[in-house]
Protein backbone atom coordinates (compact mmCIF):
# COMPACT_ATOMS: atom_id res chain seq x y z
CA UNK A 1 0.00 0.00 0.00
CA UNK A 2 1.39 3.70 -0.84
CA UNK A 3 1.69 5.56 2.14
CA UNK A 4 0.22 9.16 1.90
CA UNK A 5 2.86 11.89 1.34
CA UNK A 6 2.80 15.24 3.15
CA UNK A 7 2.72 18.23 1.07
CA UNK A 8 6.46 20.08 1.58
CA UNK A 9 7.74 22.88 1.30
CA UNK A 10 11.19 23.85 1.25
CA UNK A 11 12.94 27.23 2.02
CA UNK A 12 16.31 28.58 -0.19
CA UNK A 13 18.41 31.08 -0.26
CA UNK A 14 21.17 29.66 -2.76
CA UNK A 15 22.70 26.97 -4.96
CA UNK A 16 20.25 24.17 -3.91
CA UNK A 17 21.66 20.97 -3.04
CA UNK A 18 19.88 19.92 -0.11
CA UNK A 19 16.51 21.19 -2.32
CA UNK A 20 17.76 18.81 -5.18
CA UNK A 21 18.42 15.78 -2.59
CA UNK A 22 14.98 16.25 -1.09
CA UNK A 23 13.65 16.19 -4.53
CA UNK A 24 15.09 12.79 -5.48
CA UNK A 25 14.16 11.76 -1.71
CA UNK A 26 11.07 12.91 -2.29
CA UNK A 27 10.65 10.48 -5.37
CA UNK A 28 11.38 7.57 -3.94
CA UNK A 29 8.40 5.01 -2.78
CA UNK A 30 9.15 4.97 1.00
CA UNK A 31 9.60 9.11 1.32
CA UNK A 32 6.57 10.53 3.50
CA UNK A 33 6.73 13.98 1.11
CA UNK A 34 6.17 15.41 -1.69
CA UNK A 35 7.37 18.85 -2.80
CA UNK A 36 5.48 20.59 -3.80
CA UNK A 37 6.71 24.61 -3.32
CA UNK A 38 10.00 25.80 -3.19
CA UNK A 39 10.16 29.74 -2.34
CA UNK A 40 12.91 31.50 -2.46
CA UNK A 41 13.99 35.19 -1.12
CA UNK A 42 16.52 35.65 -3.79
CA UNK A 43 16.01 35.36 -7.68
CA UNK A 44 19.19 34.63 -8.07
CA UNK A 45 19.24 31.50 -5.89
CA UNK A 46 20.68 28.54 -8.57
CA UNK A 47 18.31 26.07 -6.20
CA UNK A 48 15.61 27.50 -8.26
CA UNK A 49 16.91 25.78 -11.77
CA UNK A 50 16.33 22.36 -9.82
CA UNK A 51 11.89 23.44 -9.15
CA UNK A 52 12.12 24.13 -12.56
CA UNK A 53 13.63 20.64 -13.86
CA UNK A 54 11.14 19.06 -11.82
CA UNK A 55 8.05 20.95 -12.24
CA UNK A 56 7.53 22.01 -9.07
CA UNK A 57 6.02 25.12 -8.26
CA UNK A 58 8.34 28.23 -7.09
CA UNK A 59 7.87 31.56 -5.82
CA UNK A 60 10.54 34.37 -5.30
CA UNK A 61 9.43 36.82 -2.56
CA UNK A 62 11.03 39.74 -1.40
CA UNK A 63 10.86 42.23 0.96
CA UNK A 64 12.63 43.85 3.36
CA UNK A 65 9.77 44.57 6.11
CA UNK A 66 10.06 41.21 8.12
CA UNK A 67 6.47 40.94 8.96
CA UNK A 68 5.02 41.47 5.16
CA UNK A 69 7.83 38.93 4.01
CA UNK A 70 6.42 36.46 5.99
CA UNK A 71 2.92 37.34 5.85
CA UNK A 72 3.66 36.55 1.85
CA UNK A 73 5.33 32.96 2.53
CA UNK A 74 2.53 32.19 5.08
CA UNK A 75 -0.21 32.51 1.76
CA UNK A 76 1.85 31.24 -0.08
CA UNK A 77 2.29 28.02 2.06
CA UNK A 78 -1.35 28.09 3.00
CA UNK A 79 -2.31 28.72 -0.30
CA UNK A 80 -0.49 25.61 -1.26
CA UNK A 81 -1.79 23.60 1.57
CA UNK A 82 1.34 22.74 2.68
CA UNK A 83 1.51 20.91 6.18
CA UNK A 84 5.45 20.38 6.64
CA UNK A 85 8.61 22.85 5.76
CA UNK A 86 12.28 22.11 5.37
CA UNK A 87 14.31 24.76 5.23
CA UNK A 88 17.76 24.50 3.24
CA UNK A 89 20.32 26.99 3.02
CA UNK A 90 17.01 29.36 4.13
CA UNK A 91 19.26 32.59 5.35
CA UNK A 92 16.26 34.39 7.29
CA UNK A 93 15.70 34.05 10.66
CA UNK A 94 11.99 33.62 10.96
CA UNK A 95 9.67 35.08 13.96
CA UNK A 96 8.20 33.74 16.78
CA UNK A 97 4.80 34.36 15.33
CA UNK A 98 5.65 32.99 11.90
CA UNK A 99 7.11 29.64 13.32
CA UNK A 100 4.14 29.63 16.04
CA UNK A 101 1.53 29.36 13.06
CA UNK A 102 3.67 26.34 11.79
CA UNK A 103 5.24 24.99 15.14
CA UNK A 104 6.46 21.45 14.98
CA UNK A 105 5.84 21.44 11.02
CA UNK A 106 9.50 23.09 10.10
CA UNK A 107 12.83 21.74 10.08
CA UNK A 108 16.16 22.96 8.92
CA UNK A 109 19.56 21.13 8.58
CA UNK A 110 22.74 23.27 9.73
CA UNK A 111 26.57 22.12 9.16
CA UNK A 112 27.59 21.52 12.92
CA UNK A 113 27.22 19.63 15.62
CA UNK A 114 24.36 21.76 17.26
CA UNK A 115 24.68 24.19 19.80
CA UNK A 116 28.25 24.48 18.86
CA UNK A 117 28.76 26.93 16.35
CA UNK A 118 25.35 28.46 15.65
CA UNK A 119 24.91 31.07 12.18
CA UNK A 120 27.39 31.45 10.07
CA UNK A 121 31.01 30.47 9.16
CA UNK A 122 30.64 26.82 11.20
CA UNK A 123 33.52 25.32 9.45
CA UNK A 124 35.94 27.99 9.76
CA UNK A 125 35.35 27.77 13.40
CA UNK A 126 36.01 24.09 13.45
CA UNK A 127 39.12 24.33 11.63
CA UNK A 128 40.39 27.51 13.96
CA UNK A 129 39.48 25.82 16.96
CA UNK A 130 41.04 22.69 15.70
CA UNK A 131 37.85 20.22 16.66
CA UNK A 132 38.59 16.56 16.43
CA UNK A 133 35.10 16.23 14.99
CA UNK A 134 31.97 18.18 12.82
CA UNK A 135 29.18 17.22 11.62
CA UNK A 136 25.45 18.35 10.61
CA UNK A 137 22.40 18.49 12.86
CA UNK A 138 18.83 18.66 11.49
CA UNK A 139 16.24 20.30 13.87
CA UNK A 140 13.13 21.73 14.82
CA UNK A 141 12.90 25.72 14.01
CA UNK A 142 11.65 28.22 16.64
CA UNK A 143 12.43 31.86 16.79
CA UNK A 144 16.09 31.45 18.09
CA UNK A 145 19.16 31.26 15.68
CA UNK A 146 19.42 27.08 15.42
CA UNK A 147 18.21 26.13 18.83
CA UNK A 148 15.17 24.16 18.27
CA UNK A 149 14.48 20.45 19.35
CA UNK A 150 17.28 18.54 17.71
CA UNK A 151 16.23 15.52 15.50
CA UNK A 152 19.41 13.73 14.22
CA UNK A 153 23.16 14.67 14.00
CA UNK A 154 25.85 13.21 12.07
CA UNK A 155 29.04 13.21 13.25
CA UNK A 156 32.62 13.39 11.45
CA UNK A 157 36.30 13.14 12.06
CA UNK A 158 38.15 16.14 11.39
CA UNK A 159 41.06 14.91 9.32
CA UNK A 160 45.07 16.99 9.97
CA UNK A 161 44.88 17.36 6.49
CA UNK A 162 41.45 18.86 6.15
CA UNK A 163 40.82 22.78 4.94
CA UNK A 164 37.65 24.36 4.12
CA UNK A 165 36.89 23.22 1.35
CA UNK A 166 37.36 19.54 1.97
CA UNK A 167 35.73 19.63 5.67
CA UNK A 168 32.45 21.66 3.63
CA UNK A 169 32.54 19.03 1.17
CA UNK A 170 32.23 15.72 3.63
CA UNK A 171 29.56 17.50 5.63
CA UNK A 172 27.46 18.23 2.97
CA UNK A 173 28.00 14.26 1.64
CA UNK A 174 26.64 13.70 5.34
CA UNK A 175 23.92 16.50 5.02
CA UNK A 176 22.22 14.40 1.78
CA UNK A 177 22.00 11.47 4.02
CA UNK A 178 21.14 12.94 7.34
CA UNK A 179 18.34 15.15 5.89
CA UNK A 180 15.78 12.18 4.49
CA UNK A 181 16.60 10.07 7.51
CA UNK A 182 15.46 13.06 10.04
CA UNK A 183 12.04 13.47 7.82
CA UNK A 184 11.37 9.95 7.85
CA UNK A 185 12.10 9.75 11.83
CA UNK A 186 9.21 12.41 12.50
CA UNK A 187 6.73 12.32 9.67
CA UNK A 188 6.44 7.97 10.08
Amino acid sequence: MAIKKINTAVLISGRGSNLKNLIFFSKKKNSPIIIKLVISDNSRAKGLIYAKKNFIKFKVIKNKDRKIFENKIKNELLHNKIKFICLAGFMKILSKNFVNKFKNKIINIHPSLLPKYKGLNTHEKVLKNKDKFSGCTVHFVNENLDSGKIILQKKIKVLKNDNLASLKKKVLMIEHKVYPKAIIKILK
